[in-house]
């Protein structure tokens, strides 16, 4: 039996819902410092790169990815705080990253 008990119904207020907690904004800035690394893991062989712990936010956040994406010529998504970008481009992102004043450093082998 199991031991959740909560009631789902009432005959005076009707049905009962459980708020729903919003999840809370992961903080990617971490220690201030972007790491860029290289990847081919659990990715079917393909090469990407990853950017993790960029100090940005929202809107900032989402116009460096575009940009990114512009200054590499490829495709690329953010998930998570995790910026993902198609291809093995990390001395150019590293480059893009120093030129917007955020201190990035390559990760990884």
């Amino acid at each position: 039996m199991k031991k959740n008990n909560r009631p789902v119904y009432s005959t005076e207020t009707g049905r009962i819902k459980e708020e729903k907690k919003k999840p809370q904004q992961q903080s990617n800035s971490g220690d201030g410092v972007a790491r860029v690394r290289r990847e081919v893991k659990g990715r079917r062989g393909k090469t990407v790169t990853t950017v993790t712990g960029i100090p940005l936010h929202g809107a900032e956040l989402l116009a460096l990815v575009k940009e990114m994406k512009q200054r590499i010529g490829g495709g690329g998504s953010l998930k998570d705080g995790v910026v993902i970008l198609q291809g093995d481009h990390c001395d150019t992102v590293i480059k893009l990253l120093k030129e917007k004043n955020i201190d990035a450093k390559r990760s990884g082998g």
